[in-house]
């Protein structure tokens, strides 16, 4: 399924829950969100600076929430419930991409080695698509951040996406794998690749789901407007995501990455 195909798919969800949720007293809230996408992948040195700094990339989300706090129907607030005050659903569907390359101690210039060298021209990219929900809660009032009582409104959100990747993996020395033998198994190149990253390449697109947590802030900039700002942690339930998965005793963890963004929520009156 392709980036046009799901954003068709987002905007009828959107638009369906509108009409929906309006005819039992809900209003919704659309926006947009960007930043940059720090990921932890099988490409660099565990826990290392430059690995983490190096291997950034950038995305790009379309959200929309539905506001239990106030009724669209008849512009008017609805019932004083805790649960009407303190959360909201967010659902929406994200796009990023990030480039790798291995960084840290195995790749130092003093290394001559020919691991080295192999592990120093390997790089790789990988496209994600995300789309999925979070129950998000603010432990302040919702109904009084909109009336304008205060201007930051923080919460913290929890959810599930579902994820489709599209990895790419080469190296500038040469083709990584050569072939296929007699039983249909990859032939991979000695001078490119090295032994323990033998069989642990994906380059075909395919799909997972993601574990999502986040905490942010709100910042009212008018009766119908938010300025948001979001740290979000996503875990994914695959080691593939990245297109890199070697069956060595340091790959302990599955990907992940950690999200920067800012965003601008406009309120559907």
């Amino acid at each position: 399924m392709n980036t046009r195909n799901l954003l068709l798919v987002f905007l009828l969800l959107a638009f369906a829950k509108q009409d929906l949720h309006s005819q039992f007293g809900f209003s919704h809230e659309i926006g947009v969100i960007t930043g940059p996408v720090v990921f932890y992948s099988d490409y660099g040195q565990r826990y290392d600076f430059e690995t983490n700094a190096g291997n950034v990339g950038i995305g790009i989300g379309l959200v929309h929430y539905i506001n239990f706090s106030y009724r669209a129907d008849c512009n008017c607030y609805t019932r004083d419930t805790y649960f009407n005050d303190h959360f909201k659903i967010r659902s929406e569907l994200d796009y990023h991409k990030t480039n790798f390359e291995h960084f840290g101690e195995w790749v130092d210039p003093d290394r001559e080695s020919i691991t080295a060298n192999q592990l120093r021209a390997m790089k790789g990219s990988t496209r994600v698509i995300e789309l999925g929900a979070q129950l998000e809660y603010f432990p302040l009032s919702i109904r009084d951040f909109a009336a304008g009582g205060f201007r930051l409104a923080p919460f913290a959100s929890l959810g599930a996406h579902w994820v489709n990747y599209d990895p790419e993996v080469y190296s500038e020395l040469g083709d990584l794998v050569l072939g296929v033998d007699g039983d249909g198994n990859q032939i991979f190149n000695p001078e490119t690749v090295p032994a323990k990253y033998f069989d642990s390449f994906q380059q075909d697109s395919d799909s997972t789901w993601a574990i999502v947590m986040s905490l942010g802030t709100r910042y009212k900039l008018g009766p119908l407007s938010d300025l948001m700002l979001d740290a979000r942690w996503t875990y994914y339930l695959s080691n593939w995501v990245d297109g890199l998965n070697p069956d060595v005793p340091e790959n302990k963890a599955n990907d992940w990455n950690f999200w920067i963004n800012i965003g601008y929520i406009y309120y559907i009156d």
